[in-house]
């Protein structure tokens, strides 16, 4: 099927379905065999939602009247051919053309002279995208952008800047199999140029590469991890022979992050996704680790484990993610502004309930991939307020020690959004 016809699918999918781009996208790539078409189809998928307000004002200005029901693909591929026209190489005449196509191959035939009518006229008319409202101008939700300019008040579009991006290709060296300094050597040799990333085994790649290319890679030699989420092991610090709670562990680099760096730990990984924990499994197959994989509830480990307390806790929450749109910008359409007081919920409910399988002297390690204070600082913050027996300890890295954690925000060192608290049981 043409390349721009499993675009529209796509994109459908995520806007009509409210299918996550991460499931929606690889349904359709394994349709077609070169890598470069798969890359093609995912540099469009992205785009569109990347640009999605400017791409639909653009489109829609140009109607009489608005799409409906089944045709509303076909107003997806109008995004589509608009986001060729306005933010990519491929010629014009190739663009409208291919995208004409797509219409007649998903059988709205009937319609290919509006898709061709339509991008001739924005072809035309090049009219400058709009910015007539922030929404617009930053191609971001109201909602977000309000939360974000009362939590960043200095700096938020620099933020909403950096979250639109292209995200970089981090790399965890495997400690277990080699240094990081032979790493990037064994890198340098395939010319592959790399630098050191700021936790011990971080490694950031000049352009991402396909994993296929990079040495040792099938034999567990280095994972892809974000440089903000490879922090989450040194700061959990694992020590020898410790039982440890990896909650909410899908799809597991964290957990592969723990047992790389101490292999002598008892790790118990709990995701409450089926599907997701498959990857987990895989991961920790890939590098040749074991710990026990569960499927339960991280607010109810009463029901799967009937162990003894554990040592540390990591708990990387559900949360908004949006921190990492830059890597999965449908998050912005996908997320609701009432998803954000359900998941502060959840969080507080899940933070008790792994407080009370702690040890007295563990350390839990609260993460988030948000840049919500919501639901870090100010969770955080309640949860002491209500717990006697929990203590903040400051991280190192945090610019101030009275800070109610340690926010990165995205783009950061290059790193994505993310949010660390540690707390000591008294």
């Amino acid at each position: 099927m043409n390349l721009r016809a499993l675009a529209a699918k796509v994109i459908f999918q995520v806007l009509e379905k409210g299918v996550s781009l991460s499931v929606a996208l690889p349904e359709q790539q394994q349709k077609l065999c070169s890598g470069k078409d798969k890359a093609l189809l995912a540099e469009l998928s992205y785009g569109v939602m990347r640009h999605l307000p400017q791409l639909d004002k653009l489109v829609s200005d140009c109607m009489n009247k608005p799409m409906k029901g089944k045709q509303r693909i076909v107003h997806q591929l109008l995004l589509i051919g608009c986001y060729q026209l306005y933010f990519t190489r491929i010629p014009s005449h190739a663009a409208i053309s291919e995208t004409a196509e797509a219409c007649r191959q998903l059988k709205f035939e009937g319609l290919v002279k509006v898709v061709n009518g339509v991008l001739r006229n924005l072809q035309r008319n090049q009219a400058p995208l709009p910015t007539d409202n922030e929404t617009l101008a930053f191609n971001t939700p109201a909602w977000i952008i309000k939360r974000l300019q009362a939590a960043y008040p200095e700096t938020w579009q620099q933020v909403i800047e950096q979250s639109h991006q292209r995200p970089p290709m981090w790399l965890r060296n495997n400690q277990l199999s080699q240094t990081r300094e032979q790493y990037l050597a064994q890198l340098t040799s395939l010319e592959i140029p790399a630098t050191e990333g700021s936790s011990a085994n971080a490694i950031l790649l000049d352009s991402p590469k396909d994993v296929a290319m990079l040495p040792g890679f099938a034999d567990g030699a280095a994972s892809v991890q974000d440089g903000a989420a490879q922090w989450a092991a040194t700061l959990l610090a694992p020590a020898a022979n410790d039982l440890i709670l990896d909650a909410c562990a899908a799809p597991g680099g964290k957990t592969c992050h723990l047992l790389e760096t101490e292999n002598s730990i008892d790790l118990v990984a709990v995701d409450f996704d089926v599907k997701r924990l498959e990857r987990v499994q895989q991961n920790l197959d890939r590098l040749s680790l074991n710990a026990k994989v569960v499927h339960g509830d991280a607010a109810n480990i009463d029901s799967w484990w009937q162990g003894e307390k554990f040592d540390r806790i990591l708990l990387d929450a559900p949360c908004s993610a949006t921190g990492v749109i830059r890597r999965h910008p449908d998050i912005k359409w996908l997320r609701k502004q009432a998803d954000i007081e359900e998941l502060a919920t959840l969080q507080s409910q899940i933070l008790d309930h792994c407080w009370q399988w702690l040890k007295p002297g563990g350390t839990l390690l609260y993460a988030t991939c948000s840049i919500l204070p919501q639901e870090n600082a100010e969770q955080i913050s309640a949860f002491l307020a209500r717990t006697k027996d929990a203590t903040l300890i400051p991280i190192a890295q945090q610019p101030n020690s009275d800070d109610v954690g340690w926010q990165i925000t995205p783009g950061q060192d290059n790193m994505d959004g993310f949010y660390y608290a540690r707390l000591i049981k008294g």
